[in-house]
């Protein structure tokens, strides 16, 4: 263990299905300190995994506390929906004994880092400008597919982020074999969200769907993994590929109506763990061409610029410490 250390200010946590990301900060806007990541089948409980943290770290327990979690956050009893984590925040802040504990929706929290974000952190692909202070909408594909924005403030104020669950909202398509793989996980599934097909088992959903479809022959208990099927697409194996262009044509459909719904004319950004892999293969990909494509408002969509968010590790905690800032402020 460790040697013990100062307290400190503050403990940050980006909780999604398959990992939990923690770092401790000493204050606003000061560098990310204690950065680690675990598997979160490793543990029961979400507390069980700060604990181990804070022991592995030889941290002792923050005076307050961020999370962004893969969920819709109502309340106070939280519990994920792509995972069987759930908690009561008034229980986790008195097990901390936190004088503050603040839980968000983890896209909320990437939302609220993106003004925060520089240069490097994203990489542009297509076309457009973004307008200064207008609405920052936001697409991320990872366990689930998340979605929010930045709203601007009409006092002139920090902008507001927006929480949702679009990634829920009912997937469509008017290319005939697209229509076909929908159909077949609509038989699988019932309702077929964007989630269905925008996230890693999306992505597995689409390769067993288009095999079917195709007539491919896969064996009992095949259904490759995301991360196989995403690294077969980058090293030119065909179908695999095909599997990823449709995964990526989909995701350019959904962005722009997310584009369209908010007036994201300050930009759309692509976050989640998915897309950032697929680097400019992805740029190369029927995104950007189907995040155009609406018709009339096709030269609306075509001078939004569109942005990938490349440093998906540390952005959702910087988020998250944002979120207490603007907490402190309303206090």
């Amino acid at each position: 263990m460790r040697q013990r250390g100062p307290a400190p200010a503050r403990l940050l946590a980006d909780v999604g299905a398959t990992q939990v990301r923690f770092a401790s900060q000493g204050g606003a806007m000061e560098p990310l300190q204690h950065l680690a990541s675990y598997v979160c089948q490793d543990f029961e409980t979400l507390t069980d995994a700060i604990f181990y943290h804070l022991h592995r770290e030889g941290l002792p327990r923050p005076r307050s506390c961020a999370i962004g979690i893969a969920t819709a956050v109502t309340g106070d009893h939280v519990r994920m929906t792509n995972h069987h984590w759930s908690f009561s925040t008034r229980a986790l802040q008195s097990a901390l004994g936190a004088e503050r504990l603040l839980v968000i929706n983890d896209f909320t929290a990437l939302a609220l880092a993106l003004p925060a974000l520089g240069p490097q952190a994203t990489r542009k692909v297509g076309g457009g400008e973004a307008v200064e202070g207008a609405v920052k909408a936001l697409v991320g594909p990872g366990t689930g597919l998340g979605v929010s924005a930045l709203l601007p403030s009409q006092e002139g104020g920090p902008m507001t982020a927006v929480s949702g669950e679009g990634g829920h909202a009912t997937l469509s398509s008017y290319e005939p074999e697209e229509r076909a793989v929908l159909d077949l996980l609509h038989r699988r599934f019932g309702h077929v969200s964007a989630e269905r097909a925008l996230s890693g088992p999306g992505l597995e959903n689409l390769y067993t769907a288009m095999a079917a479809l195709r007539g491919l022959k896969l064996e009992p208990g095949e259904g490759r993994s995301a991360p196989a099927i995403t690294a077969a697409a980058l090293a030119g194996e065909p179908f695999s590929s095909e599997v990823v262009t449709l995964f990526c044509a989909l995701l350019g459909d959904v962005a722009g109506q997310v584009a369209l719904t908010l007036g994201a004319r300050g930009g759309m950004y692509i976050g989640g763990g998915i897309v950032p892999r697929l680097g400019e293969w992805f740029d190369r990909s029927p995104f950007r061409t189907r995040f155009e494509s609406c018709g009339r408002l096709t030269s609306y969509l075509r001078a939004i610029p569109t942005f990938v968010v490349q440093e998906v590790d540390q952005a959702p905690l910087l988020g998250a410490s944002r979120a207490l800032d603007r907490e402190a402020l309303t206090h």
